[in-house]
């Protein structure tokens, strides 16, 4: 069980100075005090680049790929370091050994599922959006289409959805898709940090995440995980000094042996930003220190609240699915009255979020009970 007072006062202590109640995780996460920290003293260092070992760079990164592999019940050679979500759906899209044929998504995805490989029409590769059924992703539809049809090459869905924070059973897609040898790729933004994963234990061929949400971190970090028999299968399209092996030699250089490393680092193109990876360490170390899963069941106390409040009220809808195996941090309803209750969490200072026609709120492990009863208590105003 999780001590939110005291996590609160070391890390989020600006919280009981402000008046605002923070409820929106799933935009952005707050970085805790020790990633503030660690980005001053990185920021002051960088201010001296000569004092700064080249091993401190290296470590940096090591430690990334080391602690998101932990993450996600991974290996730290299936982990690439990217600098968001959307780097590492791009690698899946054009690195996998697509045939032509379809790839499947759900309908009312985040742009970053759709776009990158609606850009592969010249490869023969279409997408095609399963549609959704009372306002959610049909799953039955698409793993029917999966099992049932020879046209299928790939299928791309988030872990957990951004606007109405369905949660897709990544086992059971997943399975349908190796049946058929049809590569499983999934967005993780809105579930790391919130809910346990084994990647291991699932048929997930590429998996990406940034960190900047749920998993407290800077802008431009993330990972990409790439399942360990696929990653040497991978031509890299995009290729710089960085993903050769002949790099971890500064002294020869010019020697141009064009040699991938035979882990995921074939990936990471450039120059990484071992400044903001430092920060993201941070963050992730606090959340492998507290553990997921205390995490995901503090998160289920706080959302269950919400979910009740909404399932109460006549004039509100719950987007959100309410069986919590089916959720995750992201709680989304849309009132009849949208735009004077949101403007009420505003004038209250409660941060949140308006998605796709339904207020979203998506409170954190920094939250407390009383919080969301505070603004239950503004919603019935």
């Amino acid at each position: 069980m999780l001590d939110t007072t005291t996590l609160r006062a070391a890390q989020y202590s600006w919280m009981a100075d402000e008046p605002t109640i923070y409820l929106n995780a799933a935009s952005v996460g707050p970085m805790p005090r020790v990633a503030v920290d660690t980005a001053d003293a990185w920021s002051a260092r960088r201010a001296r680049p000569h004092a700064i070992p080249f091993e401190d760079l290296l470590d940096s990164a090591a430690t990334a790929r080391r602690q998101f592999a932990a993450l996600v019940g991974a290996d730290t050679e299936e982990i690439a370091l990217m600098p968001n979500t959307t780097y590492g759906l791009n690698l899946a899209a054009r690195a996998l050994p697509l045939r032509p044929g379809v790839i499947l998504a759900f309908d009312g995805e985040f742009p970053s599922c759709v776009y990158p490989f609606q850009a592969l029409g010249s490869r023969g590769v279409e997408l095609e959006l399963i549609p959704r059924v009372n306002g959610l992703p049909d799953e039955e539809a698409l793993v029917r289409a999966i099992v049932q049809r020879d046209d299928v090459v790939a299928v791309v869905v988030s872990w957990t959805q951004f606007a109405t924070g369905y949660v897709a059973d990544l086992a059971r897609i997943g399975h349908a898709c190796r049946s058929r040898g049809v590569f499983f790729i999934v967005d993780g933004i809105q579930g790391c940090g919130v809910r346990p994963i084994d990647l291991h234990a699932l048929p997930v061929d590429v998996f990406a995440s940034g960190a900047q949400k749920w998993q407290l971190g800077p802008w431009g970090t993330g990972f990409v995980y790439v399942r360990r028999d696929l990653v040497t299968a991978l031509q890299p399209l995009d290729v710089g000094w960085a993903c050769m092996k002949s790099t971890t030699d500064y002294t020869r250089l010019t020697e141009y042996e064009f040699d991938f490393f035979d882990d995921a680092r074939r990936f990471e193109v450039v120059t990484l930003a071992y400044h903001d990876f430092a920060v993201a360490n941070a963050s992730t170390a606090l959340l492998l220190d507290l553990g997921v899963a205390n995490v995901a069941a503090h998160i289920e106390g706080l959302t269950a609240r919400i979910v009740d409040w909404a399932q109460s009220r006549s004039d509100t809808r719950l987007v959100t699915p309410a069986d919590p195996r089916r959720r995750a941090g992201v709680v989304s309803f849309a009132p009849t009255e949208l735009d004077a209750m949101a403007a009420r969490l505003t004038a209250a200072h409660v941060s949140h979020t308006v998605r796709e026609g339904a207020i979203r709120l998506s409170p954190h492990v920094y939250n407390t009970i009383e919080e969301i009863d505070a603004v239950i208590g503004v919603l019935e105003r």
